[in-house]
Formats: structure tokens, C-alpha cells, sequence
């Protein structure tokens, strides 16, 4: 008795052949679909990521040009600092009269 009967060998040509080729097509299709899709996301990834560094560079030659430079604030904070150490001198000057003042007056009553 032979393995290949005439029912098997139709069954194979007819069934089996063209299923067997529509799915090596479908996974030969989806693997170029899934491809050219990471391609497409490659490049748009590369595409953004090149905008994104040149805002980034638009943004700090902006920031270079219109904000003020760490000189200029060490310039201010000093002269906030001198300027508040002026008044705590004054402060501490009318505190020290008005203890003499308090003074003189409970010794008087």
C-alpha cells in the first residue's frame, strides 16, 4: 500500500499547495508591512528630534541674549545686600534711642 493515493496527492495539490502559499505570502506581507513602518517611525523619530534640537538652540540663544548675565546679578545682589545692611544700621540706631528713651522715661516716673 503506497502513502500517496490519488485522494492525497488532489487534497495536496488543491488544499494544502495554495494555503500554504497565501500564508507564506500574508507573513512575507506583514513582515514588509511592519518594515517600512519602523522605517517611516525611524525617520519621523529622526525628523522630530532634529526640530527639538533646534528649538532647544533657538531657546538658548535667546535666553543668551535677553536675560541678564551672572555679573549683572552679582552686581545687583550687592547692591541689595549694602542697601539692606543700611537700613538694619538705621534700624538698630532708632531701636538703641528708643531703649534710652524707655529708659530715661521709667527712671523719671
Amino acid at each position: 500500500m503506497t502513502i500517496l493515493t490519488p485522494d492525497l496527492v488532489w487534497w495536496i495539490t488543491v488544499i494544502d499547495l495554495p494555503a500554504m502559499a497565501g500564508l507564506f505570502w500574508l507573513i512575507w506581507k506583514t513582515r514588509n508591512e511592519g518594515e517600512q513602518a519602523v522605517s517611516r517611525l525611524r525617520l519621523t523619530l529622526d525628523y522630530r528630534s532634529e526640530q527639538f534640537r533646534e528649538a532647544l538652540n533657538a531657546f538658548k540663544l535667546e535666553v543668551a541674549k535677553n536675560y541678564a548675565s551672572q555679573h549683572d546679578l552679582r552686581a545687583l545682589e550687592t547692591r541689595l545686600v549694602n542697601h539692606l545692611l543700611r537700613i538694619e544700621s538705621k534700624l538698630d540706631a532708632t531701636a538703641l534711642k528708643a531703649e534710652s528713651l524707655r529708659g530715661a522715661q521709667t527712671r523719671s516716673d
